[in-house]
């Protein structure tokens, strides 16, 4: 049996909550070591390198708030792809030595609690034994990606590739593709191919009610007045609003309101981008449906003027909206919808006619038809949210793993912990409010119950009494049942 290291904290993932937790951890003195799948950090930007990857949340904001890291650091667009994301994080290691406490290549397989030393056993791929008070799961809500299962894929002559395991180095120009998916990944790596390639066909189950990025560039000295003048507010409204993001929904009942007050909110909303049109309207788009559908109208009237095709404004922005408007978080794009426009993009709608099975050089349709490519890409996205923890066999006091625990829906105590389970947190995961923020922001704000606890272990009073097994469960039903009675969704239209 291999030796084991022993440590105060374990962190699972190197991404922008591991490196929080271990910047913080270091702080009180104690001991860590983060666990990470991948050969450096960057967490879900490591993984995710496919031509057009870059965020949703524009600058400043995706980045950490501490005035010593971002005095210093520049960011060359509105809204950074992932080369300066992982940038960013080099940028991030030299200034506080982050790698140093990273076991990198180290994914994690098992964590089990040991009641007789009240501290958690964790085992790497690679065999290694390590033990900890504390578990940290930084895994994030997109680590573990999805691979479809389709009849003939293995026959397949040309090259798979998912957009998560993306290839360092591929030329597409010449080529016939097939992508699957259009969720945010699709929207995105659509965008970038389309130009290249010689022939782009694209299998959509569900339209993308996508909202405009308002990409652009920002220069050094723009950064700096920011800097001097807004940054400090910016990353403080983090703790104000309903998203994290420095713009807020408006609670101004609709009824207070009229058709051209709302018409101009929207366009005034409409030209700032991003995702002021979903969480910067009024806060009744999450639960009047007859405004919800308004909100829908115009963003179909909007997208549809970029589409010349009737055909094609039905297929990407139907008349009747495929869901209620905003209960997916919105795809950013630059120029997606004209895409499809192009003399070499073909648009299927796998929604009537399904995908039956994968040719040796191509795609076959439920109708008979046949798609010739050389390369497939699937922009499937992830096992989303609870993936990333159920990947794992996680067993706490009763031998029971996570994954079984949570067969039939997400159990947790503030979306951060689950009775059984004790002095493990997860951080940016189930229930916890991922879909409607962003990373850095949703960070910052769930992981204070992590850290009063540790701050409570520097303050022993030398007891030994242990919070009750039942009494654990308890706290954590009556928390299930007072926030998650739409599935954990604030969303109920009526």
């Amino acid at each position: 049996m291999s030796k084991s290291e022993s440590y105060d904290v374990l962190i699972v993932g190197a991404g922008f909550a591991g490196v929080h937790q271990l910047v913080n951890i270091r702080k009180l003195g104690l001991t860590a070591k983060i666990l990470e799948a991948g050969s450096d950090l960057a967490g879900t930007w490591f993984w995710n390198k496919y031509p057009g990857a870059r965020v949703d949340s524009p600058m400043p904001i995706y980045q950490f708030s501490d005035p010593d890291l971002w005095k210093d650091w520049t960011f060359s667009e509105y809204y950074p792809d992932w080369k300066e994301i992982q940038a960013y994080f080099q940028y991030v290691d030299k200034k506080l030595g982050i790698k140093q406490d990273v076991s990198f290549n180290s994914r994690v397989v098992s964590a089990h609690w040991d009641d007789s030393v009240d501290r958690w056993t964790v085992t790497s791929e690679d065999g290694r034994i390590f033990q900890a008070q504390f578990l940290s799961l930084c895994t994030g809500i997109a680590s573990r990606y999805h691979m479809p299962e389709i009849k003939g894929i293995d026959k397949f002559k040309g090259e798979v590739h998912h957009t998560s395991r993306w290839p360092e180095k591929y030329d597409f120009e010449g080529k016939k593709v097939g992508v699957i998916g259009t969720g945010a990944t699709g929207v995105q790596v659509i965008q970038e191919l389309a130009p290249v390639v010689a022939h782009l066909t694209v299998f959509q189950r569900t339209p993308n009610l996508a909202l405009p990025m308002k990409q652009r560039k920002m220069s050094a000295e723009e950064q700096q007045k920011l800097k001097d003048e807004w940054y400090t507010i910016l990353f403080g409204r983090r703790y104000q609003t309903f998203s994290g993001f420095p713009h807020d929904l408006v609670p101004k009942p609709i009824a207070e309101t009229t058709v051209e007050e709302r018409a101009l909110m929207f366009e005034d909303l409409w030209e700032k981008g991003g995702f002021h049109f979903w969480l910067g309207t009024y806060t009744e788009l999450f639960t009047n449906q007859k405004f919800n559908k308004e909100a829908y109208a115009f963003w179909r009237k909007k997208v549809r003027e970029r589409i010349p095709d009737p055909e094609l404004q039905e297929k990407l922005a139907p008349m009747e909206s495929p869901h209620p408007f905003g209960v997916k978080r919105p795809s950013l794009e630059q120029k997606y919808f004209e895409v499809y426009s192009r003399q070499n993009v073909t648009l299927v709608d796998i929604s009537k006619n399904s995908i039956e099975e994968i040719i040796p050089n191509g795609l076959k349709t439920s109708d008979g038809v046949e798609y010739e490519m050389d390369v497939l890409v699937l922009a499937t996205g992830f096992d989303m949210v609870t993936g990333g923890i159920t990947s794992i066999d996680i067993r706490g006091q009763d031998g029971i793993s996570i994954k079984d625990k949570w067969s039939d829906g997400v159990r947790s105590y503030l979306g951060v912990a689950s009775a059984t389970y004790p002095n493990m947190f997860w951080i940016y995961g189930p229930q916890s409010p991922s879909s409607f923020t962003n990373g850095p922001s949703s960070i910052v704000s769930t992981t204070f119950v992590f850290f009063y606890v540790l701050t409570l272990t520097r303050h022993d009073t030398g007891t030994d009494e242990r919070m009750d097994h039942q009494l654990c469960e308890t706290y954590e039903g009556e928390w299930h049942l007072q926030h998650s009675p739409y599935g954990g969704s604030p969303i109920c239209l009526q």
